[in-house]
């Protein structure tokens, strides 16, 4: 008779439950340098852009917000649904990303794009971005950090791409960022004002912060001008350097005027939520790889920085019974929010894809397969297209925070980051890679040290 006790048979519930979340099927060869592995990231940005586009587009400007089936969110305003200004500017990121790759029909989002952002949400008054334009004027006004970090992006990407009018947005957006917006004393961004750049709260955040850096990288290597890699630098050192390692690698997410750490902040559940974000700490840890890349590796506490980031994030919010990872954690790291979000797991995907490419240590590759694997069975819609964007702590899917299916940014990030090297932008790399080397390995799966 089998011994039961070692048998599958013999396993209870709870045990077979945990196995499916521990065991990644590790071995030798890692999944990047699986050709069909490869292939399957190519088709998953393939199925985004299919779902997203061109359903999105706004034929009165801008971008509609989609449903669970693809199809626009009923308008939120009798004259017209409210435009963001980071989802206008992400869409023209990734359309960029398509174009590149040879998705037909990419180029007319981006032009689609960029004119709305020029034409809509620039404010020929007092200058910069309107937060939020609908068809009428701008009933959401305030120039936000956060926003003007993706319009960055967005031209950055743009100018990889030969938009004409990438060189005007780019020289526009980054005036405002230096003359507005940027803390020298800190060495980062400040936060939010008034259509006429009145301060109206003492709040500073890290997130606006964290998107900034990815649009700054990003476009030092569009413009091959340093400064934007040095303000990227210089925020990096801020939250991560000095605040991070000073709580033991947890991001803090809000501070005061005096970048002094808020810890009893409590804010809005989507984009400043109470306690520590994991997903953040995931994101910032595949910037560090790839901003400690990008500046010749000067920094030499980028990397174990990003290696410890990813590490607190992945022993503490990343549940070891269900998979997926918790929203959001209090400081002394007890779960808060334990929804799932699909975004720290895009950014976990990222992150790890790049750390085991300067890394020997094999923890990266399997949480790697891990999260794809909980992606695959629970965030990507096989029925309708598109992914979930919240799952209750029972991993059905929920719609509390947000509306139907979100853009397509994160998801589209986390399929192609791996397939590239580390040390650089998304938009800069494919502008020098042949498509076929996707495919076949010869980029992205090396080992860069």
């Amino acid at each position: 008779m089998a011994d039961t006790e070692h048998s599958g048979a013999g396993r209870s519930k709870a045990t077979l439950a945990e196995n499916a979340v521990h065991w990644s099927g590790a071995s030798a060869s890692g999944f990047l340098q699986r050709p069909f592995h490869r292939l399957w990231l190519l088709d998953q940005a393939r199925s985004l852009f299919e779902f997203f586009l061109p359903a999105s587009i706004n034929p009165d400007g801008g971008f509609f917000g989609l449903d669970l089936d693809g199809t626009p969110l009923p308008a939120a305003r009798s004259n017209g649904e409210l435009r963001l200004l980071f989802t206008t500017s992400r869409m023209v990121h990734c359309a960029a990303i398509g174009h590149q790759l040879g998705m037909p029909g990419c180029e007319r989002v981006v032009d689609h794009g960029m004119a709305f952002l020029w034409d809509r949400h620039r404010d020929n008054l007092n200058g910069g971005f309107f937060n939020g334009v609908d068809d009428a004027g701008a009933p959401d006004p305030a120039k936000q950090a956060y926003g003007h970090a993706f319009v960055l992006l967005a031209a950055a990407s743009a100018k990889v791409v030969g938009h004409p009018d990438a060189d005007r947005l780019l020289a526009d957006v980054t005036d405002i960022l230096v003359n507005r917006f940027w803390d020298p004393a800190a060495g980062a961004t400040s936060e939010e004002y008034t259509a006429d750049w009145q301060s109206f709260s003492n709040y500073r955040g890290q997130n606006s912060n964290m998107h900034l850096t990815e649009a700054l990288m990003a476009a030092f290597e569009a413009t091959g001008d340093s400064t934007y890699i040095e303000m990227a630098q210089s925020i990096a050192g801020l939250i991560i350097d000095k605040h991070a390692r000073a709580q033991n690698w947890r991001v803090p997410e809000h501070f005061d005027t005096d970048w002094n750490v808020d810890f009893d902040f409590t804010g809005d559940p989507q984009f400043r939520p109470s306690g520590t974000t994991p997903g953040h700490a995931m994101e910032w840890s595949r910037l560090l790889v790839q901003l400690w890349e990008l500046g010749n590796r000067q920094h030499d506490w980028m990397r174990p920085a990003a290696e410890a980031l990813f590490l607190n994030a992945w022993e503490h919010g990343w549940d070891k019974t269900t998979g997926g990872f918790y929203y959001t954690l209090q400081w002394d790291n007890v779960p808060d929010e334990t929804d799932r979000y699909w975004w720290p797991c895009c950014e976990a995907i990222a992150a790890a894809s790049v750390l085991a490419k300067v890394s020997d240590n094999p923890q990266f590759e399997t949480a790697y397969r891990r999260v794809w694997g909980f992606v695959e069975h629970h965030f990507i819609d096989r029925t309708q297209g598109g992914w979930h964007a919240e799952l209750d702590s029972l991993l059905a899917p929920v719609q509390r925070v947000f509306r139907g299916k979100p853009d397509i940014y994160h998801a589209l990030q986390a399929s192609l980051i791996p397939l590239l090297p580390a040390n650089g932008s998304i938009t800069a790399h494919l502008a020098s890679v042949e498509a076929g080397k996707l495919l076949n390995g010869e980029t992205g799966a090396q080992n860069l040290r």
